[in-house]
């Protein structure tokens, strides 16, 4: 039962309070977007090192970035996790694998990598379905097993409502995106919301670990629906999705390091730059600790996985909007080049706003144990959600 929180796991929360389980990592050059070395990737962790231990990446090919953050954190206690690019073009992702493979042969991946992701939204952006992108976990596993890795972890990153039996089956552990701004969910009810999806996700699981992938506010830029970037916001939301994470023992990345001037600005959302903890000139936007846990009480309507209160509200009339899909979570661009991005392309090809995408609800709900039926998924959120990494 989530009710059941002891005082050893309050004085633990408390004693994490300045830290992160991680934080998602994009290892372009923060202003020009230009591909990094090792030294920039060096000064970044540096940085990052007062906040957390572990950064996911989201493509070892793209940017060549898997060598340089895997060069940088030799003889460190870094962990990374390294992640595979999935999209309707096959050779984006065979490249990916292939570099995955190399890189194993050169690097201690036992000491330096927490787990391999494969694929990241491709099913929420309608770019591969659930046995397809299952079919590549599959394939990694064998890869990774065959260069003696078979302990490191290999997952998939989607958002809740596309995580559905057949990805769970073929996974590690679940690993799943929620963001309650996506949802133009208000502040005040963020956190209702965020673990009525973890909740829902766990039930889905079983024995399985759940881990939140991405999540996170942004601190300025344009309101999406009732959700309203602010530093005050982005600052409530951290403390409590991460305060009650930590007394729950639900692991997760934030979303995410810094902001990154680079992102593509459109008329589809104005946010994608400032999701970051640090600024682009990566100074802290909060006091050190950034959240303090002392006195956190998580909000009693959402203590119990049972499926009653907000789990059983999942499907209301935004539950897809923000599924976690969004904005700016995706790799980066195949061929590493600023201002040639795959992700930058699909924005030309969507709807400004909201659509409503139901092609696939019978798919989903006959598959997944979460109710798709009222969902809605805004267009702006699936093009933004690969444009912010490639």
């Amino acid at each position: 039962m989530k009710s059941a929180l002891s005082a050893a796991a309050v004085l633990a929360s408390v004693a994490s309070a300045a830290m992160f389980n991680g934080l998602s990592y994009n290892p372009k050059q923060l202003t020009s977007g230009e591909c990094p070395t090792v030294d920039t990737v060096k000064d970044d962790l540096k940085v990052l090192s007062a906040y957390t231990n572990q950064v996911r990446i989201y493509s070892v090919n793209d940017c060549n970035q898997g060598e340089p953050v895997l060069r940088a954190m030799e003889n460190t206690n870094w962990k990374v996790q390294l992640g595979l690019w999935v999209s309707e073009v096959e050779e984006v992702y065979q490249k990916d694998r292939d570099e995955l493979i190399r890189l194993a042969g050169v690097f201690d991946f036992k000491k330096q990598v927490s787990a391999v992701i494969v694929g990241n939204e491709a099913i929420y952006r309608k770019e591969q379905t659930s046995a397809q992108v299952a079919a590549k976990v599959k394939e990694v596993k064998a890869a990774l097993a065959k260069a003696g890795l078979s302990s490191i972890p290999v997952t998939v990153s989607e958002t809740w409502p596309y995580y559905d039996k057949t990805l769970v089956d073929a996974v590690d552990y679940v690993n799943v995106h929620a963001f309650p701004f996506w949802e133009g969910t208000k502040i005040e009810d963020a956190q209702d919301k965020v673990f009525g999806h973890i909740y829902d996700i766990q039930n889905l699981a079983g024995n399985k670990k759940v881990v939140v992938g991405e999540t996170g506010w942004p601190d300025a830029g344009g309101n999406y629906d009732d959700a309203v970037p602010s530093l005050k916001n982005e600052h409530q939301y951290m403390k409590e999705f991460i305060c009650r994470a930590n007394l729950e023992k639900i692991e997760y990345i934030w979303f995410s390091a810094f902001d990154e001037a680079w992102k593509p600005v459109t008329n589809a959302s104005d946010v994608e730059t400032h999701w970051g903890i640090l600024k682009g000139d990566k100074s802290p936007k909060f006091e050190s600790p950034m959240y303090d846990c002392s006195g956190f009480v998580p909000n009693s309507k959402h203590t119990d996985s049972s499926g009653s209160d907000e789990a059983s509200d999942s499907s209301d009339k935004n539950s897809g909007a923000g599924s976690g899909s969004k904005h700016s979570s995706g790799g980066d661009s195949e061929q590493g080049e600023v201002g040639n991005d795959p992700e930058e392309e699909e924005l030309g090809s969507e709807d400004n706003g909201k659509s409503h995408n139901t092609d696939d609800k019978s798919e989903f709900e006959s598959s997944s144990a979460l109710s798709l039926k009222s969902m809605t998924f805004p267009a702006a959120a699936i093009a933004l959600a690969a444009a912010s990494f490639f």
